[in-house]
C-alpha cells in the first residue's frame, strides 16, 4: 500500500516537472531595447536678438547654441573653434541684418579697426558721394539704407523757351546711408531726411556731381522686384513743354 503511494507521488512529481519545464520553453523570448542612437551636436555662436544693419554687435547679443553637427555650415562659428568668439566680435558692426536665432557669420560684419564705419561697408572700387533731399525729392522719406533709387535731374533748356529737361541720369543705385533729423510738422514730430548717401563707382560719380551743378536733383524709389538689374546706366531725356511730355533722342 505504502510502496503504491509512493509510485503515484513520483508519477506526480514527474508530471509536474515536465509541465514545468514545458511551460518555460513556451514564453517568449523578452525584448531586447533597441540602442539609442546619439547625435552628434556642436556650439554655434548665433544672435539672442535682431541686429539691423549697421548696429553695433553687444555681448548681450550673441551667445552660443547646441545645434547638430550635421547642420552646421562650414562658414558659422563654432566654440570648439574660436571659444572666445563672443569677446572679440563685440564692437563689431553688422553689414547685413540677422534675425534672433540666426548663426553669426565674420563675412557679415565689419571690423572697421579705426578706418570707419562707411569706408568699412564699401565693397572695393565704390564711392560713397552724399546728396541734399527734402520730402519733396526723397520720395517722402520712405527711402531707407539699402533701398535702390534712380537719380533725375531737372533743369531749364535755357534760352527764352519755356522748358523743363529730365533726365535720369543713374538707375538702381543702392542707399547707403540717411541723415535723419526730427522736424515740427503741422504739429507733429516727423522724421525727415536731410542727406542721401549713395554708393557709386568711380565714373558715377563724376556724372552725378556734373549732374548737381547743372539742375535739381531728385531720388526715385524703385520696387524690390527691379533689384536685379545691378549696372546704373544713363537713359534718354525727357523734355516737358507745357506740360507735355516727349522723349528726346540721345
Amino acid at each position: 500500500m505504502k510502496s503504491a503511494r509512493v509510485v503515484v507521488l513520483l508519477i506526480a512529481l514527474g508530471a509536474g516537472g515536465v509541465a514545468a519545464l514545458l511551460a518555460t520553453k513556451s514564453k517568449a523570448p523578452a525584448p531586447v531595447a533597441a540602442p539609442v542612437k546619439t547625435i552628434d551636436t556642436v556650439e554655434v555662436l548665433v544672435a539672442r536678438a535682431d541686429i539691423g544693419t549697421g548696429n553695433v554687435v553687444k555681448p548681450a547679443d550673441i551667445d552660443w547654441e547646441t545645434w547638430p553637427a550635421a547642420a552646421a555650415g562650414a562658414h558659422f562659428i563654432t566654440r570648439a573653434q574660436k571659444p572666445n568668439a563672443p569677446e572679440t566680435l563685440a564692437g563689431a558692426i553688422a553689414r547685413t541684418p540677422f534675425l534672433k536665432g540666426e548663426p553669426i557669420r565674420e563675412s557679415k560684419l565689419i571690423k572697421a579697426d579705426g578706418s570707419g564705419f562707411m569706408a568699412a561697408m564699401l565693397p572695393a572700387g565704390m564711392r560713397a558721394i552724399s546728396v541734399e533731399i527734402s520730402p519733396e525729392t526723397g520720395a517722402a522719406g520712405f527711402i531707407l539704407p539699402n533701398d535702390r533709387v534712380d537719380v533725375i535731374v531737372t533743369k531749364k533748356s535755357g534760352g527764352d523757351s519755356n522748358e523743363t529737361l529730365a533726365e535720369t541720369v543713374l538707375t538702381n543705385v543702392r542707399v547707403l546711408a540717411i541723415d535723419q533729423t526730427i522736424e515740427e510738422k503741422n504739429g507733429e514730430k516727423v522724421v525727415v531726411g536731410k542727406t542721401a548717401t549713395l554708393e557709386l563707382s568711380a565714373r558715377q560719380t563724376e556724372i552725378l556731381a556734373q549732374a548737381r551743378q547743372s539742375g535739381h536733383l531728385s531720388l526715385a524709389l524703385r520696387s524690390l522686384a527691379d533689384a536685379n538689374d545691378q549696372e546704373p546706366v544713363r537713359t534718354g531725356v525727357t523734355i516737358v513743354r507745357f506740360g507735355a511730355a516727349t522723349t528726346a533722342p540721345r
